[in-house]
C-alpha cells in the first residue's frame, strides 16, 4: 500500500510540474510568482488550496482529475496562482467571505479566458464567457473589487449564486485566513505583483487579451489606506474629563493615605489631554450622478468610525453641506445624537450639475464669521465630475469616491483622493 501511495505521489507531482511548465512557457512574467508558491501534499483533502505560501494538493485527487481532463489541473493551478498575484486572500477577513469567494473566482476565471492559454482550455468555457459578459455589463468591470461591490448591492437569487459557484470553482479558499504570520507573505506578493505588472507591459505589446489581467494587477498593486486613520488627521489636542494616568503619581497618593488616614497628598487630575476630532466639514455632492444609497453608505461608514469614544470629543462642530452647482443645505452637528438624527431623517437636496467651488466659498465665509475655532479638514464625497477650486484652502481636503473611474480627471495636487 505504501508503494502504491508513493507511485501516486510521484505521478501527481509530475502532472503538476507539467502544468507548471506550461504556464511558465506561455506566461513568462509569472516566473517569480511560480517559484514562490511551493507545492505541498495534503492527502485526503480532495482539493487544491493555498494560504499564500504553499499550494496544497491531494495526490490521489490530482491523478483522478488529470486522467479525466489534464487541462483542468493547469487551469486550477493558474487559477490559484492568480488569486495570490491579485492579493485576494489578504482581504478575506475584512469582507463578506461568501461574496468575496465568488467575486474572486469570477475575476480570475475571466483573466484566464482572456489569456487563452491552450493547455488550460476547458469544454465549458463558452458558457463561462457568456455568464461573465452578462455580469460585466451589470457590474461595469470584472475585477474582484467591482464584482464584490455589485453583489453586495444586488444580492443574487440563491439558485443563480449556487450555479455560478459550481461553474467557476477551482480551488478551496478555506486557508484564506490571513494573520500576523502571513504579513511578510503579503508584502512579498505585493512585490511580485508589481514585478509582474512591469514585465506584462513588454508581453502585452506582442499579445492581445491582457486587458483584464492588467486591471486586476492595478487593483492588487494599488496603495490602500485605513479610512479611520485618514479621518484622524483631522484630530486636534484638547482636554476631557478623565483621570490622567500620566500625570498621576501613585507613590505620593498612597503615602498620604497610609500616614494621614484618608488624606491623600495629591489628588488625581480630573482631566487629560488627548487628540480627537472636534471640527470638520463633510460636503456631499447631490448631483444626479450621486445616488442616495451611495451617500448613505458613505455617511454611515464615516459615522461608525467617528462615533468611537476614542475618536470624537463629546462636544463637536461638524457641518454636513449638500451641494450640486450651489450650496443647497447645511446641517450643523453638535453631538452624536445630532448625527444619528441626520442619518435617520436627512434627505438629499439638489440634483443639478456639479461645481465644487461653492462649498469652499461657503466654508470660508463660515470661518470668517467665527463658526470654526480650528477647522482641520473637509471631506468631499463625489463622483469627481465637477469644477475644482484653483487655490488651496488653509485646511486639509479629501475627495472621497465610491469607486475608481478611468475617465475621471485628477484631483488638485493640494488635496488627497481616497476610494471608500
Amino acid at each position: 500500500m505504501d508503494k502504491d501511495n508513493e507511485t501516486i505521489s510521484i505521478l501527481a507531482g509530475e502532472a503538476l510540474r507539467l502544468s507548471h511548465d506550461d504556464i511558465l512557457m506561455h506566461l513568462r512574467f509569472f516566473d517569480r510568482a511560480l517559484s514562490v508558491l511551493r507545492l505541498e501534499e495534503k492527502p485526503g483533502t480532495e482539493s487544491f488550496a493555498t494560504d499564500g505560501r504553499s499550494c496544497f494538493y491531494d495526490p490521489a485527487w490530482i491523478l483522478r482529475r488529470y486522467q479525466k481532463d489534464s487541462a483542468w489541473i493547469t487551469r486550477a493551478y493558474l487559477h490559484m496562482l492568480l488569486h495570490c498575484v491579485f492579493a485576494h486572500q489578504f482581504r478575506y477577513d475584512r469582507l463578506d467571505r461568501a461574496v468575496w469567494d465568488l467575486a474572486a473566482d469570477l475575476a480570475v476565471e475571466n483573466v484566464i479566458l482572456e489569456l487563452g492559454l491552450p493547455g488550460a482550455a476547458l469544454e465549458g468555457d463558452v458558457l463561462l464567457a457568456r455568464k461573465l459578459e452578462g455580469l460585466k455589463a451589470k457590474a461595469g468591470g470584472l475585477t474582484a473589487e467591482r464584482l464584490y461591490r455589485y453583489f453586495d448591492a444586488h444580492a443574487l437569487p440563491g439558485e443563480e449564486e449556487k450555479a455560478l459557484r459550481q461553474l467557476f470553482f477551482r480551488d478551496a479558499h478555506s486557508l484564506w485566513t490571513p494573520g500576523e504570520r502571513l504579513e511578510m507573505t503579503q508584502k512579498q506578493w505585493e512585490k511580485i505583483s508589481r514585478l509582474a505588472k512591469t514585465e506584462l507591459k513588454a508581453f502585452a505589446r506582442r499579445k492581445s487579451g491582457t486587458g483584464s489581467l492588467e486591471k486586476n494587477l492595478e487593483e492588487a498593486t494599488k496603495e490602500r489606506y485605513d479610512y479611520g486613520e485618514i479621518l484622524r488627521r483631522f484630530a486636534v489636542p484638547g482636554e476631557e474629563m478623565a483621570v490622567s494616568d500620566e500625570e498621576f503619581d501613585y507613590v505620593y497618593y498612597t503615602y498620604g493615605l497610609s500616614h494621614y488616614g484618608n488624606l491623600p497628598l495629591i489628588e488625581p487630575l480630573e482631566y487629560r489631554e488627548s487628540r480627537k476630532v472636534k471640527e470638520f466639514v463633510i460636503a456631499i455632492d447631490t448631483s444626479a450622478s450621486c445616488s442616495g444609497s451611495a451617500v448613505g453608505k458613505f455617511l454611515r461608514r464615516t459615522y461608525d468610525i467617528l462615533k468611537d469614544a476614542e475618536s470624537f470629543f463629546t462636544k463637536i462642530n461638524v457641518h454636513i453641506i449638500q451641494c450640486d452647482s450651489q450650496v443647497q443645505q447645511d446641517t450643523r452637528i453638535a453631538c452624536q445624537e445630532d448625527l444619528e438624527d441626520f442619518l435617520g431623517k436627512g434627505r438629499l437636496a439638489g440634483g443639478g450639475a456639479t461645481d465644487f467651488r461653492p462649498v469652499f466659498t461657503y466654508v470660508e465665509r463660515l470661518r470668517e464669521q467665527g463658526e470654526f475655532e480650528n477647522l482641520k479638514g473637509l471631506i468631499y464625497f463625489t463622483d469627481g465630475y465637477g469644477v475644482y477650486p484653483e487655490r488651496p484652502p488653509e485646511y486639509q481636503v479629501i475627495f472621497a469616491f465610491l469607486e475608481e473611474d478611468e475617465n475621471r480627471g485628477p484631483v488638485p495636487p493640494w488635496s488627497m483622493k481616497v476610494v471608500v
